[in-house]
């Protein structure tokens, strides 16, 4: 599963280049009024092909193919082809390729590849994450390293929030920690940066499906971290009725993380 999901976000990554690189491309609205392009295609429909070809069994739910959105259950693999649409659009970088399997409602495999950034995270066999360097070739994978969260000093804690949707319940939120540093960025990106130890925190308080969260989610819990509710500050499930999330926080164990 590794492999696969390795390789075709990669292969992904590729076409999404491609239209980035482009003098100009096409933006579209869905229905939801949130912006598409040829490329958020591109990436699903290859992407959508290889997860069933080789898993023709397993339950497939895409942002890009809306009847896969009735499917029920607990147990699938969950793609946002391209997660950060509008920094792509703004040609800022901070996107991404999701792919990832939740098993009875976890996230426990996925992959986080960046492709402006020549950033590749993922979750290996054994559950363990790990960032590969390299060429970054579909065919040989390259060194390896296993990443894992810092350990968070709440006299200085950094924080990493989103770079187009912060607001100022997130600015009040932020501000009941001691903070060594505040960054932006984009995407799914923020799971891996408290990941790799870049950052103790991420809250989002603003609307996000499940397909823009599992794979990163994966990939901090197999770097030792956790993502809780907002509200309660228990453990962020999946497989919700309409993959709908409700507000929640990633971080690094040890954050004293401050009530809503």
């Amino acid at each position: 599963m590794t492999e696969v999901f390795r390789a075709l976000a990669l292969q992904a990554g590729a076409k999404i280049m491609e239209v980035y690189e482009s003098d100009d491309f096409d933006i579209r609205s869905k229905s939801d009024n949130s912006p598409v392009t040829a490329a958020d295609e591109a990436a699903d429909a290859l992407i959508s092909a290889g997860i069933r070809a080789a898993f023709p069994d397993m339950v497939l739910v895409t942002e890009e193919q809306s009847d896969t959105h009735q499917v029920r259950g607990n147990t699938f693999v969950i793609v946002d082809p391209l997660d950060g649409t509008k920094e792509f659009i703004k040609r800022r970088g901070d996107f991404t390729v999701n792919i990832a399997y939740v098993e009875n409602g976890v996230p426990i495999r996925g992959v986080v590849y960046a492709p402006a950034r020549k950033r590749l995270f993922y979750t290996d066999a054994d559950g363990q994450s790990v960032e590969e360097s390299g060429a970054h070739s579909v065919d040989k994978i390259g060194p390896t390293a296993p990443i894992h969260v810092a350990k968070p000093d709440n006299q200085g804690l950094v924080v990493v929030a989103s770079k187009s949707h912060r607001d100022q319940a997130t600015d009040d939120y932020i501000n009941k920690y001691a903070l060594k540093d505040s960054a932006s960025a984009g995407s799914s990106l923020k799971f891996c940066l408290v990941a790799t130890g870049e950052a103790d925190l991420y809250p989002r308080l603003g609307r996000t499906m499940e397909w823009d969260t599992a794979a990163g989610h994966a990939v901090l819990s197999g770097a030792g971290g956790q993502v809780v509710r907002f509200d309660d500050h228990t453990t962020l499930a999946y497989g919700k009725p309409d993959y709908a999330n409700p507000f929640f926080i990633a971080y690094a164990p040890g954050v004293e993380l401050k009530a809503p």
